[in-house]
């Protein structure tokens, strides 16, 4: 079941119904929403004035643009986290050559 959206104009007219001095009681009854949705949009109003309720769909972008901030340095964390171990065995391989008495130079970058 999803959960009901609100306008601003719907919360605005509930905060100003119980301004007027209608109690939360009343007016959750008669909007059919939860008091504690009053208290809230209240609390928002009193705390942001008019930028209070800016609406879903500024609240979705900034979330979507933070997940895919998350998903980013994930992926940045897995990469460092291979190239990290890449250069562990790297090395590993260049000591245990050195260890061996094998040439420290790869074919490449021999001299001719």
């Amino acid at each position: 079941m999803s959960r009901r959206k609100f306008t601003k104009e719907f919360k605005l007219t509930a905060v100003h119904r119980l301004q007027s001095g209608q109690s939360v009681a009343e007016v959750a009854r008669a909007l059919e929403v939860h008091p504690s949705d009053l208290h809230r949009w209240r609390g928002e109003l009193d705390e942001h004035g008019e930028r209070a309720f800016r609406g879903v769909g500024q609240k979705r972008a900034e979330e979507s643009r933070l997940a895919e901030l998350e998903r980013k340095v994930g992926r940045q964390a897995m990469e460092i986290d291979f190239l990290r171990r890449a250069l562990q065995h790297v090395e590993e391989a260049r000591r245990l050559r050195a260890l061996s008495g094998g040439a420290l130079c790869t074919s490449r970058s021999r001299k001719k």
